[in-house]
């Protein structure tokens, strides 16, 4: 079961989106702030909230670290901020002064991508700052956006309902007309899955739209073949245009939110309802899933966030030992262990963890007396 258990009722106007990292949740709002939240307790971090925007803030998301996190906003631009301290480190002018609605950090946080209501989308190189390609989709506002886990494409959603997939140097590779009325948001899973003729090497990608439909598609990218995209299902559970939709970290669930208030969670390889929560009193804007725990985030025009988390016994969610084997623990990185660590309730030795560089192959090698004589735990 899905178990609401905490909700978050700080900004004063509509939630337009939210986000995590391994150990924290931003949320952005209509109010022209973003706020950042701790797992550990979803108290507010010190520095929150952000102010830099002079208009409503629509998306944010974080770097794959976490030690960015990215806001755009109808102001025509998208800020950088360093998430240990708060400091902003870049305002980031969209060429066209345009409102920009989506930005989306590449999986190797390469580039950071802007997607403008004049159908405009940059590209911006994250190491220095600067823009790096610009395209434009050839109708309507650029609303939606995903990478491919590789970064070496990424996608595309306008509000006249094409997905446009698009390699790193902005070459515009496939257009698809997905959703009549206007695609509302996009995301691909980040492990991949078997087209039951080619085996594996696809992985799934979720669009939705003005119609109330999600269609699930699956995507090949791969650099010698260009991309394919072959349509899979539609899942028409909402009675209204769906707004929001993200996978989960194993990608076997994919959750939505509509202007029918509700959240329904998916399962993908069914496309069966597993749950509808229905807590929000107002438009569902935004849902995302937590990387390294079961938890789940759904934000609203109802000015609220609410935080609900999973049965560890269900096949979705989060930290348990069998998704973490996909990784082998051998090959975590610090921030990983950081993950596990708050997974397993045990936040309060993240700073020594990291303070002694410990990964997945350090992790394994901890004795008791390493732990005790060393670490003093």
């Amino acid at each position: 079961m899905a178990t609401l258990i905490h909700t978050l009722s700080d900004h004063s106007d509509d939630v337009n989106y939210c986000a995590f990292s391994s150990s924290c949740l931003a949320t952005c709002s209509l109010d022209k702030t973003i706020r950042v939240y701790s797992l550990n307790n979803f108290a507010e971090l010190p520095y929150s909230p952000l102010k830099g925007h002079t208009y409503a803030v629509h998306c944010c998301c974080f770097s794959p670290s976490g030690h960015l996190l990215a806001s755009c906003s109808t102001d025509g631009t998208s800020m950088v901020w360093d998430t240990r301290d708060g400091r902003m480190l870049a305002v980031l002018e969209q060429p066209s002064g345009s409102p920009v609605r989506v930005c989306r950090f590449s999986p190797e946080s390469t580039y950071l991508v802007s997607g403008a209501a004049d159908g405009s989308v940059v590209l911006w190189n994250t190491q220095s700052l600067k823009l790096y390609r610009s395209g434009n989709v050839k109708d309507g506002s650029l609303v939606a956006c995903a990478f491919s886990p590789n970064g070496n494409f990424f996608v595309t959603g306008s509000s006249c309902g094409d997905l446009t997939i698009w390699d790193d140097k902005m070459r515009c590779l496939y257009n698809e007309k997905a959703h009549d009325l206007g695609v509302t948001c996009c995301d691909i899973s980040s492990q991949p899955v078997s087209d039951g003729e080619h085996g594996f090497g696809y992985f799934q990608m979720a669009s939705c739209g003005q119609d109330n439909q999600i269609k699930l598609w699956l995507i090949l990218f791969a650099d010698f073949l260009g991309v394919e995209l072959k349509y899979k299902y539609t899942l028409s559970g909402h009675s209204a245009p769906v707004l929001a939709c993200a996978f989960s970290y194993d990608g076997q669930m994919l959750v939505s939110g509509s202007v029918d208030k509700c959240v329904i969670i998916h399962e993908t390889s069914t496309g069966n309802t597993l749950h509808t929560l229905s807590r929000h009193t107002r438009y569902v804007t935004t849902c995302a899933f937590a990387p390294h725990s079961p938890l789940l985030a759904t934000g609203s025009m109802d000015k609220t966030v609410n935080i609900w988390q999973f049965d560890l016994k269900q096949p979705c969610a989060g930290n348990t030992v069998e998704n973490e084997s996909k990784v082998a623990v051998e090959d975590w990185s610090e921030d990983d262990v950081s993950a596990w660590l708050c997974a397993q309730d045990l936040a309060d030795f993240v700073g020594l963890f990291k303070m002694n560089n410990i990964d997945g192959k350090e992790l394994l090698n901890l004795t008791k007396e390493s732990l005790t004589n060393e670490l003093k735990i």
